[in-house]
This record gives structure tokens, sequence and C-alpha cells, in this order.
């Protein structure tokens, strides 16, 4: 298959009837600067996340959670987002951004920006976090708090757990400067030969393997559940069993950030899998792009590092210790309830409960309930376990079941799902699995796990030449009464089940035979030379998805100006192409009703007179992560909704596979919309997105008391209704 087949698939819907004329408008009706800049905005949907840590409204640990997000996303940013835009400006690529902005000029608007998170980050952490834990019992200590006895216990366990593994690299005329990998905690040492008095200087890396915050030994009636030294600190405190008889001068963290953005050149005569590796040992010696240090750092310790690490001072962010706050992913396991959010356990869907509802081992037969009806689920409100996972498992074991097809794009290799399909080409039956192996930093454990699934018997494919294939379908081929029917999923998140417990997502099963019929055509184009232009009930990218929205938008706007019921309800991760927002200015001039809840980026400007006066954007953050993908249109009083896998932005659009499923249930309809409306309600907790693309939190009412947590009210309607339906 070639380039230009790839273009002529299609890969879009059927209804290209009165498009042009429909979403025909001048641009010259809206404002030149009508976009907030993407990677400023998504600097913001972090400081929201910071705004989680900084509440005292939620519980501790989460607190120290949300921290530890902040500090990981951050570390992605720089590694993708910020690496991309410098290496356009080195090469000359790069050209004025949406907003007309130059790109140099928006590199230090992230630079200034990101450093100021990073100040208030750690601020929260040192003054606000840190001294809470501590007072519930929950403690990070310096050595120097430490008794006689906790550091004879620590210094034997630096013996025997820490020491053995260190490995101090000296720079001298015989020992060039180490090579410092991205993300690693290091300690720069400087110290003084005894005997010539000459100054050296040393590198040693934090162990990764090692756990970050090391354990102090309980003391005896201790009240303190758990208390903790960071490692750097136990290494830094035993520099002299490292470098005996030297004297020592110095010594500070530092933190290197290397571009790690991937750029595959795809060639349909290359091995894909051997380019993909090749191209991971290349992203380890990627350029630096961001040096963090302590700020007691010395000027000359400082030198030597930008020097060997040819770095500007730009790009050095001085920073209170201690550095790399993704240790306090490690406070998870403190068994304190009290600090964390109050447990929601998913519940089962009522249409997949087992007929024998009192039996602890009753399983339902998840072919009859869909055979009922289209089955929507919504995770992790609703169980992935006992939906998608049961799904695959009973596919697989089932003698009637003939094909199993699945799309891969995150997943894990001790998966259920992963081994579902293993069971399943083990018990005699086709079994295909498009892996997406250039998921973004997850393309090791791909490659790794297609080579499980590959030894297990089944077809591994990796999709189509120059794009990602990012749609979540499931099909299932089972032989009854002679005749074959399809079992489809079409969902908004990946096949995953330990992110399934804290990504909120939606997914749709249907045994409709036009769903059936439109998922076998895509996952032949997908694994074949099959060239599909026509489907039915679904939106497809990269062709026809953009054009299939724009065409419902467009007919909102009609309706509108018509004097129809007009509303478009939009709930994604990140709202960027800028047809789709133009398109959603049109109508906003129309008097239609623009709704959109966006977790991440968003480029919408909502402050533009006469353009966006009836558009209202909106954010939801919390103890899940919003990631399902909804759009519903009013339609004149029929409504029409979609959910799927494809954020708004330039890559899913044109370069990624997705897919959308038009729901048709009326009540599936109605749940979408009222799931989206709660966030957009005035009594809920949120963002709303301001003037000038500031984003304005708010939580509490006038009375100073909580609004209504979006996802908690979420699980409560769900119970509320799975137990109306039971008294039915």
């Amino acid at each position: 298959m070639n380039d230009s087949s790839i273009v002529d698939t299609g890969l879009g819907d059927a209804e290209d009837d009165d498009f042009d004329a429909l979403v025909e408008a001048p641009e010259a009706d809206l404002p030149h600067h009508r976009y907030t800049d993407r990677e400023l905005s998504w600097l913001a949907f972090n400081q929201r996340v910071l705004e989680l840590a900084e509440d005292e409204n939620v519980p501790l640990l989460e607190r120290a959670n949300f921290l530890a997000i902040f500090a990981s996303n951050l570390d992605e940013f720089f590694m993708v987002r910020v690496a991309g835009l410098k290496r356009r400006i080195l090469t000359g690529l790069a050209v004025p951004t949406n907003v007309g902005t130059a790109p140099q000029k928006v590199l230090d608007e992230i630079n200034a920006e990101a450093h100021a998170l990073q100040m208030r980050h750690a601020h929260v952490w040192n003054d606000q976090v840190r001294p809470s834990l501590a007072a519930e019992g929950i403690s990070m200590l310096e050595w120097s708090e430490l008794g006689d006895g906790e550091r004879a216990d620590l210094y034997e366990f630096f013996q025997q757990q820490v020491f053995p593994v260190l490995m101090p690299l000296a720079v001298d005329p015989a020992h060039p400067f180490p090579y410092i990998s991205g993300l690693s905690l290091n300690l720069a040492v400087r110290i003084r030969h005894a005997r010539t008095g000459r100054q050296e200087f040393a590198r040693i890396k934090v162990p990764p393997m090692l756990p970050r915050l090391v354990r102090v030994p309980p003391r005896e009636a201790s009240p303190e559940v758990a208390r903790y030294i960071p490692l750097e600190s136990l290494i830094a405190e035993h520099l002299d069993d490292l470098f005996p008889g030297m004297e020592i001068l110095e010594h500070h963290a530092f933190r290197l950030t290397r571009n790690e953005d991937m750029v595959i050149e795809e060639d349909e005569s290359e091995n894909l899998i051997q380019a993909l590796e090749q191209e991971l040992l290349r992203r380890r010696f990627g350029p630096p792009i961001r040096l963090e240090i302590t700020e007691d750092m010395d000027d000359v310790t400082l030198g030597l590092l930008l020097d060997e690490l040819d770095i500007s001072d730009q790009e050095v962010s001085r920073l209170p210790g201690p550095l790399d706050l993704r240790a306090l992913f490690g406070l998870g396991g403190v068994d304190r309830p009290d600090l964390k959010y109050a447990k929601h356990v998913p519940v089962t869907a009522l249409e997949l409960q087992p007929a024998d509802s009192d039996s602890k081992h009753a399983k339902a037969d998840v072919f009859a309930a869909i055979r009922q009806g289209d089955v929507l689920v919504h995770h992790p409100y609703e169980s992935f376990a006992t939906s998608v996972q049961a799904f695959l498992e009973q596919a697989a074991r089932d003698p009637q079941v003939l094909a199993i097809k699945q799309t891969l794009y995150r997943t894990s290799g001790d998966s259920p799902v992963v081994q579902a399909l293993i069971d399943a080409a083990e018990n005699g039956k086709q079994v295909l699995a498009l892996v997406e192996v250039k998921a973004r930093f997850d393309e090791a454990n791909n490659i790794e796990w297609a080579r499980i699934l590959e030894k297990a018997g089944v077809h591994v494919v990796y999709g189509l030449v120059g794009l990602k294939t990012h749609c979540k379908i499931a099909s299932v081929v089972r032989e009854e009464n002679g005749h074959l029917r399809h079992y489809t999923h079409v969902g908004t998140g990946n096949y995953n089940p330990k992110t399934s417990r804290v990504y909120e997502d939606m997914g749709l099963f249907t045994c409709d035979p036009v769903v059936g019929r439109d998922v076998t055509r895509l996952f032949n184009e997908l694994s074949g030379y099959a060239i599909e232009k026509k489907f039915s009930r679904l939106l497809t990218a990269p062709l026809h998805l953009r054009k299939g929205l724009l065409k419902h938008i467009a007919r909102e706007r009609k309706n509108a100006l018509a004097g129809k019921p007009a509303h478009v309800r939009i709930k994604v991760n990140s709202m960027v192409d800028e047809e789709i927002i133009d398109a959603l200015y049109r109508a906003s001039m129309a008097g239609v009703k623009v709704d959109v809840s966006v977790r991440g980026i968003c480029s919408i400007r909502v402050d533009l007179p006469g353009v966006s006066d009836n558009i209202r954007v909106r954010s939801v953050l919390g103890r899940y992560l919003e990631h399902s993908r909804i759009f519903a249109f009013e339609n004149g009083g029929s409504p029409k909704a979609f959910i799927g896998s494809a954020d708004m932005m330039h890559r899913n659009l044109d370069r990624r596979v997705e897919a959308l499923v038009e729901l048709t249930r009326p009540e599936h309809i109605d749940e979408v919309v009222s799931f989206f409306d709660l966030a957009m309600d005035e009594t809920s907790s949120t963002w709303h997105l301001g003037p000038d693309g500031a984003w304005e939190r708010r939580h509490l009412d006038a009375d100073g008391r909580p609004l209504v947590d979006v996802q908690d009210r979420t699980m409560s309607l769900i119970q509320r209704r799975r137990r109306a339906r039971k008294t039915r």
C-alpha cells in the first residue's frame, strides 16, 4: 500500500449531501486573534492540577498525589512540547503560532510561566502539604532531625542496600564528563584531594530502581504513621564512604530533561518495529532542554554543568528542594484512608447483571445482554471487569465465537484483556490485534507484548503507514443458528484494566449489524488493502470525522437561524482544531448555545464580543481523569449524540485513525447529555474559562460551602439509576 492509497481510503461517513452549503461561511467575519496559544493553555491546565493540591478541602494524601501528577505532567510537557518547539526554531521550520506570536516569544513566555508554576509547586509542598502531613504523623525528615538510633539503622540500610549499587563517576583528564540520562536525579559533588589539595568533580546518579522515599525505622511508642527521608539525602550524608580520604566541599542535586519527542520516518519498505527500536535508542540521547538545580547550588558547580551539558542560563530552573516531586507517588501506599478520597466501588451495569444475582460466582451472559439492546457503560463508575473484560473473556472461551478483532493502544502486558486474546488464539479462534506501537512513552512495552501475542498465534498488525491507530474498537464474530452475528464495542478509552480505575470513559456494546459492518470494514482497511468509503453509524478520521462534525455544527447554526432549537455540547480532552473552533464561533454568532467541557488544552476565546457570546467553556478535574469524548447536537428537537476516541486536535483529525459511534437509544442520548450538563451546571464545582484565556475555579458557594463535586454526583446518579431500574 502506498501513501496515495491511504489518502483514498475515505475512513469517513456517508452523509456528504449538502455539506458545502451548510459550512460555507466567510473567514473575514471572525477576528484575527481568536485563539489562545496551545502551549500556554496547557500550562493553565497544569495550574488547575496544582490548584487541587492547594485546596484544603481535598484530602491530604490526595493533595500530595496531585503535586506528583503536576510534576509528571510538566516533565512530559518539556520532553515533548517544549522540545518540539525548540527543534522547530533551531531548524528554521517554526512559523508563527495560531495566535500570531513569534515562536521564540512563545518559548520565552513558556519558560517564564513554567518556572513560576514550579516555584509555586515547591511552595505548596514545603509550606503547606509537608507540614500538614507531619501534623498527621507522616513526616519527610532531614538527617538533622533523626536520633542516633535512627541514624545507625539508616546507615546499616545504606551500607547493605544503597552503597553497593552507587557508581560515583569522577571528572578529570582521564575520566570524561559522564552521560546524564533524561529525568535522572543526580548529585554533583565537589571534593578536594587531601594530599594534593586539588579540587575535583564527581557525579552520583541516585539509583532509580531503589525507593525514592526511604522509610525511617519506627520508634517505640511513636504516634507517627510513616516517616521518610529522601534517598538523595541519605546518600549525601554518607559521601565520605564514597570518597574516603577526600574533603567534601559541596554537594547539590540536579536533574536534566532531554528531548524525547520521537520522529519516525516511516517507509513501507522498512520494518516498523526495527525503525521504532532504533528511534527508542536515539531518544535516550536527545539534546538537553531543561536543567533543574537546587537553589543553593554554587556558581562553580553550575558553571561546570552548563559547560559540559551545553545548556544555557535560560534553560536552568533554580528551585527549592527536593527536586522531582514525582516521589510523592510513593505516599500512595500509606494506610490512612481518612486522608484519601472516600472509596467509590464500581457497580456492574444493570444490563450486565448475572441472572442469578444472589450467587457470588454467577457470571452474566454478556452476549445475551447485548442482544436485548445496546448497552452503554461509564467507567470507572461502572466496572470495566464486568463489562469490557467480561466481554472478551467470554468471547475467548465461547465455542460459538469464530473471530475476535481488537485495537490496542495502551494496555499492560499482564492485562486480562491481552490474556483473553491469547486464550482465544489457543482455543483455535481467529484473533487479530491491531497494536499501536507508536503510542508515546509506551512504545517499548507495546513492542514486548505484541511479540508475546504473536507467539501465542494472534495475528498482530501495526496499522497504516503514516497514521497512528487511536480508535478503541473490538469486534466479536459469533455463529448463531447458522448465521454470523457481530458483537461490537466502541469506546472512548484504552483497553487497560489498570487505568480504567482512574480514567473516566464510556463504551457502547452493540450487536447492530450496521455497526458490525462498519467496524469490520474499518478493520479490513487497517489490516489489509481494502478501500472503504462508506460508513453508516461511525464517524472516522483521518479524512471525514472533522467534516462530519462540521456538518452537524453547521446544521445547528442553520436551525438557530430558522428559529429551531439549537445546542452543541462537546466534551473532550483538548480543543485546538481551528476549523472546529471557527465553526463553533459561527454557530454562536447565529444564536446556537455552545457548551464545551475540556480537561486540558483549549484554544477557544470566550471574550470576543459578538462572536463567542453564546459559548461556555468549563473544565472538570478531580479524583478521576476525565477522558471521555462526547458530541451531542440538539438537531431541531431530535437529538443526536456520539462517543469515541477523538480529541479536537490536528493530530487526531488528520494523522490518526479515530472512530466515533452514534448513540441511537433515546435513554443513552439523555444519559450522556445529563452527565455533560452536570459539568456545565452553575452549582457544580468546575473551572470557568474567562477573558484572556484565564481559568477561574468556582468550587464554593456564596456562604463558603463546597459546590457539587461532578464525579461524586455522577457516581450517585449511576447508583440511583441502577436502584430505580431494579424496582421496576
